[in-house]
């Protein structure tokens, strides 16, 4: 039995029964009858889907956001930017698809020659809890404009956001099979991207599921994109403006309860900012509003499950220990539900827990740089590769120092944030191939070449 608990309170919010062995094979079934038609309907025609799909999750915003929100606990605020993004994106698509799909001339010793893209036939898309409607989307949109198919198998406690997104679909009059949901168990999986009706995998999640999934992906010889973990840096120069800097940091680090791949997770400040950046952040993360996020003044709700709230409670205990300070937070909320108060941990070094790890929760590390290039190895140092973030006055230097940032993503003075015209994904442990924009487009379909004599 698939049980959901509201984070909030503890309580049980569900019972829903998995799928049994016939019901995944029926839905298989459909989604691969679906693809076969779908890839063959005009751009129009998909682009038609897509927006009538953003139009109900428009019209249904809220009760969208609140089925979000009980589930995994963010701020009700956040949730319903979270579905209008998710619509903008559809929207995107739906505009944009086919001149990224339109077939590219490439001339070559033929009388005509060209590279088109066609379809590849039924994606299984393995996504996480955190954003349990814009993961999905961002993958789905490009991947169904493109004339696949898309099964989605999301993560066990939000599951309902599932369920709503598979009636969204059908409520916007989408093929029978071409959006579906699989309730199958994690010991399934292997099997469900080896069964020859999935053409290919993405998955977002951690690096171990990553590993796992790209293992069954090999051994059937299917693409596979992943987006895993990741422990951005926010590196802050000495010519930095110190306001705008602290300010960003918040938001980039305590949004969605600090549970995002993409937040900033290790703050390295130059020598000479060093402590009044430490100052300001601890005083405006102290001033967060932490309760129940159905609650609009509520910016920090629980951690979605208690063993996440644990696993950060850990990583702040140990790395303290290791000999770091702790200048803000470091408990475990009281009462019911899985809170963590806003946590800061300053004098963070290489070889603590929370330099070397993912906090994937409303914990922060401040690390020491004594100059840039110092800051640029430790920005480097760390398995993962997804985002980062760089801030200075100096905007030419910040592109040659980004240039040399091991990372999917670097933002300027700004905050680390994905978006539909840009590709998004990282490297290292982080995970490979790009969603968004063009190249994510591109991932998912035959690039195949056209030669005529």
């Amino acid at each position: 039995m698939i049980v959901t608990i509201d984070p909030t309170t503890g309580d049980v919010i569900e019972r829903i029964p998995p799928m049994d062995p016939a019901q995944i094979d029926a839905r298989l079934d459909a989604a691969a009858s679906a693809a076969r038609a779908w890839g063959h309907e005009s751009f129009e025609d998909r682009a038609a889907l897509l927006r009538s799909v953003a139009r109900r999750l428009r019209e249904e915003n809220g009760s969208l956001a609140a089925t979000a929100v009980r589930e995994m606990g963010k701020p009700i605020a956040q949730a319903r930017a979270e579905v209008e993004k998710c619509a903008w994106a559809l929207d995107y698509f739906a505009e944009h698809g086919a001149a990224m799909l339109a077939p590219q001339d490439a001339p070559s010793n033929a009388a005509r020659s060209y590279v088109a893209f066609r379809p590849l036939g039924v994606l299984l898309a393995i996504m996480p809890w955190n954003f349990p409607y814009w993961q999905v989307f961002r993958a789905a949109a490009p991947a169904l404009v493109a004339g696949n198919a898309v099964l989605l198998k999301h993560a066990a406690n939000t599951t309902r956001c599932a369920l709503e997104i598979a009636r969204i679909f059908d409520d916007a009059g989408a093929p029978e099979g071409l959006f579906g949901v699989l309730l199958a168990r994690g010991e399934e999986i292997d099997r469900i991207v080896e069964d020859p009706r999935i053409a290919a995998v993405t998955l977002t999640g951690s690096e171990r599921a990553g590993a796992a999934v790209a293992a069954a992906a090999g051994k059937a010889l299917k693409k596979c994109v992943l987006e895993l973990g990741g422990s951005d840096p926010f590196v802050v120069l000495a010519d930095a403006d110190l306001a705008a800097a602290a300010t960003t940091a918040v938001k980039a680090r305590f949004q969605n309860n600090g549970e995002s791949c993409i937040a900033a997770k290790r703050f390295i400040v130059e020598a000479p900012l060093y402590d009044e950046f430490l100052r300001r952040f601890v005083e405006l993360a102290a001033a967060q509003v932490v309760g129940n996020p159905m609650e609009e003044r509520v910016q920090i709700g629980p951690c979605a499950r208690a063993d996440l709230r644990d696993t950060v409670h850990q990583q702040v205990s140990e790395t303290v220990a290791q000999g770091a300070r702790a200048a803000l937070g470091g408990t475990v909320g009281d009462g019911r539900g899985f809170f963590y108060d806003p946590t800061i941990v300053a004098d963070v070094v290489p070889g603590m827990r929370m330099f070397d790890e993912e906090v994937f929760g409303p914990a922060a590390a401040v690390v020491r740089a004594s100059d840039r290039e110092h800051a640029l190895g430790l920005a480097n140092h760390s398995s993962f590769g997804l985002g980062s973030s760089v801030w200075t006055r100096d905007v030419a230097g910040a592109e040659d120092f980004g240039a040399r940032v091991e990372a999917g993503a670097v933002f300027v003075n700004g905050m680390v944030a994905s978006d539909p015209r840009l590709p998004f994904g990282g490297v290292k442990k982080s995970g490979y191939g790009r969603e968004l924009s063009a190249f994510g487009i591109h991932e998912f379909v035959n690039i195949q070449t056209v030669w005529i004599a």
